[in-house]
């Protein structure tokens, strides 16, 4: 389908956006102007996260303002103020002073999305300690590898994730000294265990944020690849610049907004856009506990009055997927924008936020290792479906081809090359913890390789074509996995499909489907030959799929990619490799 782009009128916004106009904001940027909208830390100097994201606000007229309300899956909720907020990320660090932690100890959390990790988060950072996020859903040993490669120091989880993923781990880990459950008790606690609620009872509301280099280290998130094991990308106090930027020009933080990212802080994309974004910029934020439930989530965005929304190509599907009319159950009239990361959006799930939300959905991208948005859709741009956007200001993007052991810029658009970046923003992670060789390998002369193949378009917005070492070479011809999926996604039986290459004698690799199907239709011979000629009609028979498999559900990461090179490995019998972001399966 030749999909139509979606023009906007400024003039039709309800909020003029923070970036009217593209061009002249990208060409007259500079951070050292994002750098006079913050604070900065006052009398020791410096550059703090928590403070950016707490102190400043609460220190001013914004004290009393709401920063985060949570949901409880049980139907209970709590309000915190940015005073509030304050003394409860001051008693946190003080726990951790008052046990030893300085500068540089990682403090990891492991836990459902409860308020004492958004606490001690911030609390963390307040310390200049380095907060590591874990997804409460791992299974034991990816809890292990991380907090052995991360050189573990302190532990902040519940009783419940402690009896059955940590406690078999702690002969394993001896630097691993303090395990804080938040959910315990004084006289409930075991050896070499801590109640948090009564450590956080006796510490001091006051706390003064030591000084804080801007490049001193924050975060340490894991991310795995197609190979080996996890990889500690490296992130230092100096990316609340781009956290703050890409939160005005993107996501259109206004100081009234009601935002809410969707995203498990156990990601990058709940740290930096479920914490410290919104935060930053002063705004309230929605924490839910409970996990997707479509209902759930349209009565939060009504009932909240939700202004501005960031969530997931995978729940966007699932929302699909259902017979609900939204706008026609739910108050949906506060709801000013939409985003999605976490995986290229296709294009018909940007036309089906227009006509079921109101809103198209705005997609863009960026990585674990780049710490922030880097290529986005904006409010006051004509949205092309399927396409990334273009880069925000401040950040170069290029398509480059490697030749003769040299990168070499891809001028001409329409032509398809990797997707990079030129060095030195703000949020750029700074290593792999303990692999200086894995991290010099991401570069090479003078760009950063994202990994990622992309094309661009005569007017600058970036299209993704798929992974490096996804891409199916059959035939002579070079076919992207997405492309293919995009195009099967159009039928009306198609949920969601997954496309890998398989080897073939004659051709190389043939274009094999994985695909799941919408309620109401079953798997069969004959919908298979369809789904085949539907293919051939869409792409074309070089670039059609030539086999079709139906799966009940396609597995899939936390963060909503579908997992191609697992779907490879159990068509060919390979190893799997880390499973420990497998999010469902069937």
């Amino acid at each position: 389908m030749d999909w139509k782009p979606i023009k906007k009128s400024l003039a039709a916004l309800d909020v003029p956006p923070n970036l009217p106009n593209y061009r002249q904001a990208y060409s007259a940027f500079s951070w050292e102007n994002i750098c006079q909208e913050l604070s900065g830390l006052p009398h020791r100097g410096g550059l703090n996260i928590a403070y950016e994201a707490v102190d400043r606000h609460a220190n001013g007229p914004r004290c009393d303002h709401l920063a985060l309300r949570w949901l409880g899956k049980d139907g209970t909720s709590r309000d915190f103020t940015y005073g509030q907020l304050q003394l409860l990320t001051n008693r946190f660090a003080n726990v951790l002073r008052r046990l030893g932690l300085v500068r540089g100890d990682r403090v990891f959390v492991l836990a459902g999305r409860i308020p004492d990790l958004y606490i001690a988060a911030l609390g963390t950072l307040k310390n200049i300690s380095v907060f590591c996020p874990l997804f409460s859903a791992f299974g034991p040993e990816p809890i292990f590898q991380r907090l052995e490669r991360g050189d573990a120091k302190l532990l902040v989880t519940t009783k419940r994730l402690y009896q059955q993923k940590v406690a078999g781990l702690r002969a394993r880990l001896p630097k691993l000294q303090y395990i804080l459950l938040a959910d315990a008790e004084e006289d409930e606690v075991e050896a070499g265990l801590y109640s948090l609620p009564r450590l956080m009872e006796l510490a001091a509301e006051s706390f003064t944020i030591p000084r804080t280099d801007p490049e001193d280290m924050a975060m340490l998130h894991f991310t795995s690849g197609t190979t080996g094991m996890p990889k500690g990308a490296i992130h230092v106090h100096k990316a609340i610049y781009a956290h703050y930027m890409t939160a005005k020009y993107v996501l259109d933080l206004h100081p009234n907004d009601v935002f809410w990212c969707t995203a498990d802080p156990g990601w990058v994309t709940g740290t930096s856009y479920g914490i410290c974004a919104p935060l930053s910029h002063g705004v309230t934020s929605i924490v839910d506990e409970a996990e997707f439930d479509a209902e759930r989530w349209y009565r939060i965005l009504a009932e909240q009055q939700v202004t501005v929304w960031y969530t997931a190509p995978t729940a966007i599907r699932r929302l699909m997927r259902m017979e609900i009319a939204p706008r026609q159950l739910y108050d949906l009239s506060h709801l000013r924008l939409v985003h999605s990361v976490g995986e290229p959006l296709n294009p018909e799930a940007v036309v089906w936020g227009q006509e079921k939300l109101g809103l198209p959905i705005h997609d863009n991208w960026w990585q674990t290792e780049t710490g922030a948005i880097m290529i986005a859709n904006y409010p006051s741009m004509e949205i092309r479906p399927g396409s990334m956007g273009r880069p925000v200001p401040g950040i170069e993007a290029a398509i480059v081809r490697r030749v003769n052991g040299h990168v070499e810029l891809v001028e001409q658009p329409g032509v398809d090359g990797e997707l990079a970046l030129r060095p030195g923003w703000p949020s750029m992670f700074r290593g792999y913890l303990h692999d200086l060789e894995r991290y010099e390998k991401c570069f090479k002369d003078g760009w950063y390789i994202s990994g990622d193949l992309a094309v661009r378009d005569e007017d600058g917005y970036f299209w993704f074509v798929g992974r490096a070492d996804d891409i199916i070479k059959t035939a002579g011809h070079m076919v992207g996995p997405f492309e293919v999926e995009s195009a099967l996604v159009e039928h009306p039986a198609v949920a969601e499909a997954g496309v890998i290459g398989k080897p073939n004698p004659v051709i190389g690799e043939l274009v094999k489907a994985f695909v799941a199907l919408k309620p109401g239709y079953e798997p069969s011979e004959e919908l298979q030959r369809e789904l085949l000629g539907f293919g051939r009609q869409k792409l074309g028979s070089a670039v059609a799929p030539k086999e079709i498999e139906f799966k009940f559900n396609l597995p899939k990461t936390r963060s909503g990619k579908i997992m191609r090179r697992l779907l490879r490995a159990r068509e060919l019998g390979l190893p799997e490799g880390d499973l420990s972001t497998l999010e469902s399966d069937e």
